[in-house]
Protein backbone atom coordinates (compact mmCIF):
# COMPACT_ATOMS: atom_id res chain seq x y z
CA UNK A 1 0.00 0.00 0.00
CA UNK A 2 1.21 3.50 -0.89
CA UNK A 3 1.90 5.57 2.23
CA UNK A 4 2.37 8.85 0.37
CA UNK A 5 0.39 10.68 -2.29
CA UNK A 6 3.18 13.17 -2.96
CA UNK A 7 6.83 13.59 -2.00
CA UNK A 8 8.73 16.85 -2.37
CA UNK A 9 12.29 16.39 -3.60
CA UNK A 10 14.92 19.06 -3.01
CA UNK A 11 18.08 18.71 -5.12
CA UNK A 12 20.72 20.52 -7.12
CA UNK A 13 20.31 21.97 -10.59
CA UNK A 14 23.99 21.94 -11.58
CA UNK A 15 24.84 19.82 -14.63
CA UNK A 16 28.59 19.44 -14.13
CA UNK A 17 28.42 16.84 -11.33
CA UNK A 18 29.39 13.19 -10.98
CA UNK A 19 27.22 10.87 -13.10
CA UNK A 20 26.32 8.84 -10.00
CA UNK A 21 24.31 11.78 -8.66
CA UNK A 22 22.31 12.11 -11.86
CA UNK A 23 21.69 8.36 -12.04
CA UNK A 24 20.53 8.28 -8.41
CA UNK A 25 18.13 11.18 -9.04
CA UNK A 26 16.66 9.40 -12.08
CA UNK A 27 16.30 6.21 -9.99
CA UNK A 28 14.59 8.18 -7.22
CA UNK A 29 12.11 9.46 -9.77
CA UNK A 30 11.52 5.97 -11.15
CA UNK A 31 10.84 4.61 -7.66
CA UNK A 32 8.34 7.41 -6.96
CA UNK A 33 6.53 6.68 -10.23
CA UNK A 34 6.44 2.92 -9.63
CA UNK A 35 4.95 3.50 -6.17
CA UNK A 36 2.40 5.92 -7.65
CA UNK A 37 3.79 8.83 -5.63
CA UNK A 38 3.51 12.27 -7.21
CA UNK A 39 6.77 14.26 -7.40
CA UNK A 40 6.68 17.82 -6.12
CA UNK A 41 9.88 19.67 -6.97
CA UNK A 42 11.36 22.97 -8.12
CA UNK A 43 10.31 22.63 -11.75
CA UNK A 44 13.76 22.66 -13.33
CA UNK A 45 15.12 20.58 -16.20
CA UNK A 46 18.84 20.82 -15.41
CA UNK A 47 21.02 18.77 -13.07
CA UNK A 48 19.45 16.45 -10.53
CA UNK A 49 16.18 18.38 -10.77
CA UNK A 50 15.81 17.42 -14.40
CA UNK A 51 16.97 13.87 -13.75
CA UNK A 52 14.44 13.18 -10.97
CA UNK A 53 11.61 14.58 -13.10
CA UNK A 54 12.76 12.54 -16.09
CA UNK A 55 12.80 9.41 -13.93
CA UNK A 56 9.20 10.05 -12.92
CA UNK A 57 7.94 10.92 -16.39
CA UNK A 58 9.75 8.03 -18.14
CA UNK A 59 8.01 5.61 -15.78
CA UNK A 60 4.51 6.99 -16.22
CA UNK A 61 4.42 9.03 -13.02
CA UNK A 62 3.18 12.52 -12.27
CA UNK A 63 5.61 15.40 -11.74
CA UNK A 64 4.49 18.81 -10.50
CA UNK A 65 6.87 21.76 -10.64
CA UNK A 66 6.75 24.83 -8.43
CA UNK A 67 8.88 27.64 -9.80
CA UNK A 68 9.42 31.40 -9.61
CA UNK A 69 9.06 33.71 -12.64
CA UNK A 70 12.79 34.37 -13.12
CA UNK A 71 13.45 30.62 -13.41
CA UNK A 72 10.42 29.88 -15.57
CA UNK A 73 12.43 30.11 -18.81
CA UNK A 74 12.98 27.81 -21.76
CA UNK A 75 16.54 27.17 -20.60
CA UNK A 76 15.66 26.23 -17.01
CA UNK A 77 12.06 25.01 -16.72
CA UNK A 78 10.94 21.44 -17.43
CA UNK A 79 8.32 21.56 -20.19
CA UNK A 80 6.55 18.18 -19.98
CA UNK A 81 5.24 18.15 -16.42
CA UNK A 82 1.72 17.26 -15.34
CA UNK A 83 1.53 20.79 -13.95
CA UNK A 84 3.80 23.80 -13.43
CA UNK A 85 2.84 26.28 -10.73
CA UNK A 86 4.47 29.72 -10.76
CA UNK A 87 4.84 31.43 -7.38
CA UNK A 88 5.90 35.07 -6.94
CA UNK A 89 8.85 34.48 -4.58
CA UNK A 90 11.14 31.80 -3.16
CA UNK A 91 9.27 32.03 0.15
CA UNK A 92 5.92 31.44 -1.55
CA UNK A 93 7.46 28.67 -3.65
CA UNK A 94 8.72 26.77 -0.60
CA UNK A 95 5.42 27.24 1.23
CA UNK A 96 3.52 25.83 -1.74
CA UNK A 97 5.84 22.82 -2.03
CA UNK A 98 5.29 22.12 1.66
CA UNK A 99 1.55 22.39 1.22
CA UNK A 100 1.50 19.89 -1.65
CA UNK A 101 3.77 17.21 -0.11
CA UNK A 102 3.32 14.41 2.41
CA UNK A 103 7.06 14.11 3.00
CA UNK A 104 10.42 15.51 1.90
CA UNK A 105 13.59 14.03 0.45
CA UNK A 106 16.82 15.91 -0.21
CA UNK A 107 19.18 14.64 -2.87
CA UNK A 108 22.67 16.10 -3.26
CA UNK A 109 22.70 19.82 -3.97
CA UNK A 110 24.14 23.13 -2.85
CA UNK A 111 22.96 26.18 -0.93
CA UNK A 112 19.37 26.08 -2.21
CA UNK A 113 18.95 22.39 -1.39
CA UNK A 114 20.30 22.85 2.13
CA UNK A 115 18.16 25.95 2.63
CA UNK A 116 15.05 23.95 1.73
CA UNK A 117 16.11 20.96 3.83
CA UNK A 118 16.89 22.96 6.96
CA UNK A 119 13.79 25.13 6.68
CA UNK A 120 11.74 21.92 6.49
CA UNK A 121 13.54 20.50 9.54
CA UNK A 122 13.08 23.77 11.43
CA UNK A 123 9.34 23.83 10.70
CA UNK A 124 9.16 20.23 11.92
CA UNK A 125 11.12 21.11 15.08
CA UNK A 126 8.62 23.82 16.07
CA UNK A 127 5.54 21.78 15.13
CA UNK A 128 4.54 23.46 11.87
CA UNK A 129 4.34 19.96 10.35
CA UNK A 130 4.93 16.33 11.33
CA UNK A 131 5.88 15.03 7.89
CA UNK A 132 8.90 12.75 7.45
CA UNK A 133 12.18 14.17 6.15
CA UNK A 134 14.99 12.16 4.60
CA UNK A 135 18.19 12.43 2.61
CA UNK A 136 19.32 10.09 -0.16
CA UNK A 137 22.98 9.60 0.68
CA UNK A 138 24.51 9.11 -2.78
CA UNK A 139 28.30 8.66 -2.67
CA UNK A 140 28.24 9.52 1.05
CA UNK A 141 27.31 13.08 0.13
CA UNK A 142 25.37 13.76 3.31
CA UNK A 143 27.79 12.13 5.78
CA UNK A 144 29.45 15.43 6.77
CA UNK A 145 26.00 16.94 7.32
CA UNK A 146 24.85 13.95 9.41
CA UNK A 147 27.98 14.35 11.55
CA UNK A 148 27.20 18.05 11.95
CA UNK A 149 23.63 17.27 13.04
CA UNK A 150 25.02 14.76 15.55
CA UNK A 151 27.31 17.57 16.77
CA UNK A 152 24.26 19.86 17.20
CA UNK A 153 22.75 17.17 19.43
CA UNK A 154 25.93 16.53 21.40
CA UNK A 155 26.39 20.24 22.08
CA UNK A 156 22.76 20.66 23.22
CA UNK A 157 21.41 22.76 20.36
CA UNK A 158 18.78 20.18 19.38
CA UNK A 159 17.14 17.17 21.01
CA UNK A 160 17.97 13.61 20.02
CA UNK A 161 14.46 13.35 18.52
CA UNK A 162 15.39 16.14 16.11
CA UNK A 163 18.52 14.28 15.04
CA UNK A 164 16.58 11.04 14.64
CA UNK A 165 13.96 12.90 12.59
CA UNK A 166 16.42 13.33 9.73
CA UNK A 167 16.32 9.94 8.03
CA UNK A 168 19.17 8.79 5.82
CA UNK A 169 19.59 5.92 3.36
CA UNK A 170 21.45 5.17 0.13
CA UNK A 171 18.48 3.33 -1.40
CA UNK A 172 15.33 5.21 -2.52
CA UNK A 173 12.94 2.35 -1.72
CA UNK A 174 14.41 1.80 1.74
CA UNK A 175 14.37 5.55 2.43
CA UNK A 176 10.67 5.76 1.54
CA UNK A 177 9.98 2.73 3.75
CA UNK A 178 11.81 4.35 6.68
CA UNK A 179 9.86 7.56 6.11
CA UNK A 180 6.61 5.61 6.11
CA UNK A 181 7.53 4.03 9.45
CA UNK A 182 8.74 7.24 11.08
CA UNK A 183 6.74 8.71 13.96
CA UNK A 184 6.95 12.45 14.53
CA UNK A 185 7.66 13.31 18.17
CA UNK A 186 4.99 15.72 19.42
CA UNK A 187 6.62 15.45 22.85
CA UNK A 188 9.86 16.86 21.46
CA UNK A 189 7.94 19.77 19.93
CA UNK A 190 6.25 20.52 23.26
CA UNK A 191 9.53 20.32 25.20
CA UNK A 192 11.31 22.48 22.62
CA UNK A 193 8.62 25.16 22.67
CA UNK A 194 8.68 25.25 26.51
CA UNK A 195 12.42 25.88 26.74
Amino acid sequence: MNLFNAICVFCGSADDVHADYLLAARKMGAVLAKQDIRLIYGGGKTGLMGAVADGVIENGGEAVGVIIPSMNTEALAQDNLARMEVEPSMHARKARMHELADGFIALPGGFGTLDELFETLTWKQIGEHGKPVGVLDVRGYFQPLIKMVEHFDKEGFIFSEHREGLLCNIDPTMLLEAMGNHNHSDDAVKRWMRR
